[in-house]
């Protein structure tokens, strides 16, 4: 895998934490908070070892690169970086994330870049656990109550137009994604949805709409204090 291909997928882990992070004092329970502030964790740690790799060449490390670019300069796909919204929205992005993550690091878990294999497969235990995570959202929802179940439907149907641009760098790893996803969908009975792509190009540096605000705030801290440490 190139740096810049690492430069993207440590975005992506970036922003899905940053946006967790969001549901803190926020969680329909305590337990829930503490297991979303986990999954955030987790990603962070995946942003901190991605981004670190791509920006040894030219010596930038990985705070540089998470706090000191323009909007712009990042290459996250939409998906992740969309407002938190309903919970059953923050689940429906969830399921659809982690399944793809999980796919992408077991394969990079092969690669011959020992580096590179070696936060894979770190990896890959920890997406599983946050998939089965929303997994059991996902069917706790779709077969609770209507009210859930109109939730969680929604919650489908607001993500749902994203997922192109997740799949735009690699498209092998579609199938086995909604194979996956699908099983779940009807084992919840939930219908999938079927919906108008949204425009993509996150790869390519097109931000959307809310991102800007999302990017002053992560970055406030780190630019009002420059070098300043735990």
């Amino acid at each position: 895998m190139s740096r810049q291909q690492a430069l993207k997928l440590g975005d992506d882990a970036l922003i899905a934490s940053q946006r967790l992070s969001e549901w803190l004092t926020r969680a329909p329970s305590l337990e829930e908070e503490v297991a979303l502030a986990n999954i955030a964790l987790d990603l962070l740690g995946q942003a901190r070892a991605l981004l670190s790799y791509a920006g040894a060449p030219d010596g930038r490390d990985e705070d540089a690169l998470a706090y000191r670019r323009a909007p712009e300069d990042y290459r996250c796909v939409h998906l992740v970086e969309r407002q938190i919204g309903d919970f059953a929205v923050t689940i429906a992005r969830l399921l659809v994330f982690s399944a793809y993550q999980y796919e992408l690091y077991a394969q990079l878990s092969a690669s011959d870049d020992t580096l590179l294999a070696g936060v894979a497969g770190k990896a890959v235990k920890e997406v599983a656990y946050h998939r089965d995570h929303a997994v059991q959202w996902t069917l706790r929802l779709g077969g609770g109550t209507e009210e859930s179940h109109r939730r969680m439907q929604g919650g489908l149907e607001t993500v749902w137009p994203d997922i192109p641009d997740l799949f735009a760098d690699r498209p092998e790893l579609y199938e086995p994604w909604a194979l996956f996803v699908r099983a779940v969908l009807a084992e919840a009975g939930l219908a999938e949805p079927v919906v108008t792509p949204a425009p993509g190009g996150g790869r390519t540096g097109v931000r959307t709409p809310e991102f800007a605000a999302m990017h002053a705030e992560m970055t406030s801290l780190h630019l009002a204090h420059p070098g300043a440490s735990w």
